[in-house]
């Protein structure tokens, strides 16, 4: 038989490993009020506790912090860039040859265009690097941003300037005329490019640009376009040469000052040339008297002019003068390699600003009798109506 108490301890024992294997065992309800135990942190191991480890937290810390601030900083750089600058009215601003960002940076605040030229540099150099800045003077228009600004001063678009040099000028006036243009910079060039040699036109450029450049630039126009007419030029002409071409488009040039009188009027000095007549153009008495100076305003040509002896004095050579008297535009030239078909051998004025021209000597001579009426008749008008003193 089992002893009874045996058998109880039995059973309380099967009744604690019950409790230990997870059963539920009833609580008193004081029991079940009283708060539990909360079991304490594990203590920290010997690496949390390192130096290494706390330096590697404070990197860490840092490095989230500058993350945070170089966002920050980058937000509002690339926000200043593209808000309204503080300049107030429109301006002009000049970038020089080989400027780069920094010094234009610069200038830019100090003519308060920009509101910082820091900005300014470090978001242009990531945009667009140190170059593609166009020398020049450009319009900047009130409250442009930076962002307005770089575009204008990388597109080219800056402000033009001109300057004409009309068709008929010798190289010495031409110089003369670039001298005193008050935008271009620079000295001309100490050696004077020969007659001729220079293209009248009207030539655009930006401030900065040297006296120099457009010389250079005239010279390779005037080569281009004598090359183009010469190609395309009547093959039944008495001259051999483009440089002949040349010296006769220059007298043409001094004669009349009429587009479409230009292809007459060289036909007249073509025939001479053919029939072995001296051309006889008063431009070439005053080119032999005064040179590339020009004529002076007060001046006139004496008949005793007509009997000098000089290298240019078509009066007196035969032929063409050794170089031109003048810088001839397209239409001088065109007129020299494809003229008028014509007979003929003279022209004079006729009082219209245009001229008269003849065959015969006796058709010139009462051309010139009409011509020289109506002078005397301008000379009586101009004597009657200056009052007297």
């Amino acid at each position: 038989m089992t002893d009874p108490s045996q058998t109880n301890e039995g059973q309380f024992g099967r009744q604690e490993n019950g409790a230990a294997q997870g059963r539920i065992i009833p609580k008193s309800p004081k029991e079940a009020l009283r708060p539990e135990k909360v079991p304490s942190p594990p203590r920290r191991s010997r690496e949390a506790r390192s130096q290494l480890v706390i330096f590697l937290n404070f990197v860490m810390s840092m490095i989230t912090l500058l993350t945070v601030a170089s966002v920050a900083l980058v937000y509002y750089a690339f926000h200043e860039y593209r808000a309204p600058g503080p300049l107030e009215t429109d301006t002009t601003f000049l970038v020089r040859s080989g400027a780069g960002i920094n010094e234009v940076g610069i200038s830019l605040e100090r003519k308060d265009i920009v509101s910082q030229a820091r900005v300014f540099n470090a978001v242009s150099l990531f945009l667009f690097g140190d170059k593609g800045l166009r020398q020049g003077e450009y319009e900047i228009k009130a409250h442009s941003s930076m962002l307005d600004v770089m575009e204008l001063l990388r597109s080219g678009k800056s402000i033009q300037y001109a300057v004409t040099l009309p068709e008929g000028l010798t190289v010495k006036q031409i110089f003369r005329k670039l001298s005193t243009d008050p935008v271009l910079e620079g000295d001309l060039p100490v050696e004077l490019p020969p007659e001729g040699s220079l293209r009248p036109e009207t030539y655009k450029f930006t401030r900065g640009y040297k006296r120099a450049d457009v010389v250079e630039q005239m010279k390779i126009a005037q080569a281009k376009l004598v090359d183009e007419v010469w190609d395309k030029r009547d093959t039944d002409l008495p001259i051999a040469t483009k440089e002949e071409m040349l010296i006769l488009a220059s007298i043409v040039e001094k004669e009349t000052g009429k587009s479409d009188e230009r292809p007459q009027v060289a036909s007249v000095f073509l025939n001479r040339l053919k029939k072995g007549m001296r051309l006889q153009s008063d431009p070439t008495i005053l080119y032999g008297l005064y040179g590339g100076d020009g004529r002076p305003a007060d001046s006139a040509i004496l008949k005793s002019d007509i009997d000098k002896e000089t290298p240019y004095n078509t009066y007196v050579i035969k032929g063409l003068p050794p170089t031109p008297i003048a810088n001839p535009g397209r239409a001088a030239l065109e007129a020299v390699a494809n003229p008028s078909r014509t007979n003929y051998l003279y022209f004079v004025a006729d009082g219209t600003g245009g001229h008269a021209f003849a065959t015969t000597l006796e058709e010139h001579n009462a051309n010139v009798k009409r011509w020289r009426k109506i002078q005397a008749d301008n000379k009586a008008a101009t004597e009657s109506a200056t009052p007297e003193n």
